[in-house]
């Protein structure tokens, strides 16, 4: 099943995707029970909202081998979590503009998924039950400001720096999906979450002996090696096969 957010009549509403149509639900789809209300829109005519509504969004660094190294680090030895403020949050098609003041605006496409009950000292062989289903994200980053700053918070939390979408699947096998992220329609990142350092189990376990989940929360596992720099004008997109592909604009 793929569950997607949309704005109808400037009111954001929960759906399921069903033959290219958005079937519409009362409530959100965390707790399993979906309650239509009986209205059915075509996909093509809905504007996209972030499929996921969170407390918090939690992200998992260097967690590609590759890519910890071209941070200048070898792979660390267990994951490495950082938060992106609600902010951050943006929407598929949506625009992201950087402060005058970032000298360079990176692109870190990623698989994330979405919580879908509260989790709290969750086993890794129970996760699935946790999970609503997976998205691709991009954890937009002012690398100039990361740098400066000498950690990740405001490098990575400005306003609109973490487009979601362009929906939730439950449809994908997590641990081999294939991503790309392409800028100008050129491919600058290819991975396989086959590769990640920290499977998604092991990764849920981890985070929540530490802090609770809540419905609604998203976790970004990663992003492969071949990040880069982006500039005004710019469209860069995050496709995860099996998922879909997620469309952002630079400013």
């Amino acid at each position: 099943m793929r569950y997607v957010r949309v704005e109808v009549e400037g009111i954001p509403r929960w759906g399921v995707i069903q033959d290219g149509q958005v079937r519409t639900l009362r409530g959100d789809p965390y707790d399993g029970l979906l309650d239509y209300d009986g209205a059915v829109f075509p996909l093509a005519d809905c504007a996209l909202l972030p499929p996921c509504t969170p407390t918090k969004i939690v992200c998992v660094g260097k967690n590609y081998a590759e890519h910890a190294r071209e941070m200048g680090g070898e792979p660390p030895g267990f994951p490495v979590l950082f938060l992106k403020g609600i902010n951050t949050l943006n929407r598929p098609e949506g625009t992201v503009r950087a402060p005058g003041f970032v000298q360079r605006l990176d692109y870190e496409g990623e698989l994330a998924l979405v919580i879908r009950r509260r989790a709290k000292d969750v086993r890794a062989e129970d996760v699935a039950q946790y999970i609503l289903g997976y998205t691709c994200l991009n954890d937009i980053t002012a690398r100039d400001v990361q740098r400066q700053d000498g950690q990740w918070t405001r490098g990575k939390s400005m306003d609109g720096f973490c487009p979601v979408g362009p929906w939730v699947s439950d449809e994908v096998d997590p641990g081999a999906l294939e991503l790309e992220t392409r800028l100008n329609g050129a491919v600058v990142q290819r991975g396989n979450t086959g590769q990640f350092l920290t499977q998604i189990p092991q990764m849920l376990a981890f985070i929540t002996a530490s802090m609770t989940l809540e419905p609604g929360d998203v976790v970004a596992t990663g992003t492969p090696a071949g990040i880069g720099p982006m500039a005004p004008g710019d469209v860069v997109e995050v496709e995860v096969k099996g998922i879909g592909t997620l469309r952002n604009f630079i400013l």
